[in-house]
């Protein structure tokens, strides 16, 4: 299986921005977990980041044609991009949304995620961690699916 993994706005500063919240892991650390993570469980990954809310939208319309699925911290878009959910609903595949932190222990405008309706699931809190058991969720989610 191939999945992609995607980071939104501001997670290029990772280990920089607030590592209080955060963490000091930077994005290659978090990129190479999700690499030893898929080679693990036999599968193929492919990390992008980005901060600009069209490239997002445009890598998952154009998912469903390479990827099994998809992990997604789509980070402070999370709470204010309906064009993203639009683009994950429309995308037909199974998404993990994941987060760093857990947003509903911060200020209450990240307590609500406009694209956790649209994805299979939600993993918050438990740092680079999160995108490792992502990655596992979908694998076994796919994997099922296909039987």
């Amino acid at each position: 299986m191939k999945f992609l993994v995607l980071h939104g706005p501001n997670l290029g500063l990772l280990g920089q921005r607030e590592p209080g919240i955060y963490g000091s892991a930077s994005l290659d650390d978090v990129n190479r977990l999700c690499e030893i993570t898929a080679e693990a469980l036999g599968d193929e990954v492919d990390c992008r980041q980005s901060d600009v809310e069209g490239e997002l939208v445009s890598w998952i319309g154009a998912a469903s044609s390479e990827y099994d699925g998809i992990v997604m911290n789509p980070a402070a878009y999370t709470h204010t991009s309906v064009a993203i959910r639009d683009a994950i609903a429309a995308s037909g595949l199974p998404v993990v949304e994941v987060h760093l932190s857990n947003t509903h222990a911060r200020e209450p405008f990240r307590h609500e995620s406009l694209t956790a309706p649209v994805c299979l699931g939600q993993l918050m809190g438990f740092g680079p961690l999160g995108y490792k058991l992502g990655l596992e969720a979908l694998h076994a989610h796919t994997d099922s699916t296909a039987s």
